[in-house]
């Protein structure tokens, strides 16, 4: 049994899950992988079932019914895990703008490093964003500055998505609790984390931007996180 799951939400993801499944397959650590898919309407959950006769035990579908968030996709996740007892989680995106190699670094940090939570961050010292248009960058590296200032926490890559929980932190933190579903839903997770006073500590990585498919970013999911955060300062 493994005690390290990769949870990784998808929604038409077919261009890049049978290459995501082998690379995390394929690193030098034994690895669980939950794909949970919100009913991708271009076929990825096939691909998955497909390749699940090759990784018996290791590869895992959790399938729901249309998109309903990426905040809770990883708490199903979560929940799925923790039933299962394994003591590492770690958040991923399916399209490779985060690395998969960087599994072994964030793992290492929480398992024989001290952290609490492992942060794949873009803006601590290492750390670096490619093939991003320079007005993204400076969104996301001032949307960081802007959380630091209203959330006092002391995070240099608060929106980051590339994250290794250690299991008693989950147990800690109230799921059913957890109030944001889209960009927020990272920034909240830190932030109780942090308030839970669990140990956060950033690795550096390289962000790159997707090749293949397309972003599921949007304005209304940037509103949700600038408001978010209001809402968090006074709720939380």
């Amino acid at each position: 049994m493994s005690e390290a799951l990769v949870i990784i939400p998808t929604y038409n993801e077919k261009e890049n899950i049978e290459n995501m499944v082998r690379k995390v397959f394929s690193l030098p650590a034994d690895f669980h992988l939950l794909i949970v898919d919100d009913g991708s309407p271009d076929g990825t959950a096939n691909i998955v079932k497909s390749l699940m006769a090759e990784f018996p035990d290791r590869l895992h579908i959790a399938e729901r019914s249309g998109k309903l968030g990426l905040g809770t996709a990883y708490i199903h996740g979560f929940k799925w895990g923790l039933k299962r007892d394994y003591q590492f989680f770690f958040e991923m995106d399916c399209d490779f703008s985060h690395n998969p190699d960087d599994l072994i670094r964030l793992y290492i940090a929480a398992k024989d490093g001290g952290a609490d939570v492992a942060i794949g961050s873009r803006y601590v010292k290492g750390g670096k964003v490619d093939n991003w248009p320079i007005g993204r960058i400076l969104m996301s590296y001032f949307a960081s500055v802007y959380v630091r200032l209203v959330l006092w926490m002391n995070v240099m890559d608060t929106t980051a998505g590339f994250k290794c929980y250690r299991k008693r932190v989950l147990e800690t933190i109230d799921l059913d609790g957890v109030q944001f579903v889209g960009y927020a839903f990272q920034i909240e997770m830190k932030y109780r984390a942090w308030r839970k006073k669990f140990n956060l500590v950033e690795v550096p990585i390289t962000f790159t931007d997707r090749i293949a498919g397309a972003s599921k970013m949007s304005t209304g999911i940037f509103k949700e996180a600038f408001i978010g955060v209001l809402q968090m300062r006074f709720k939380i």
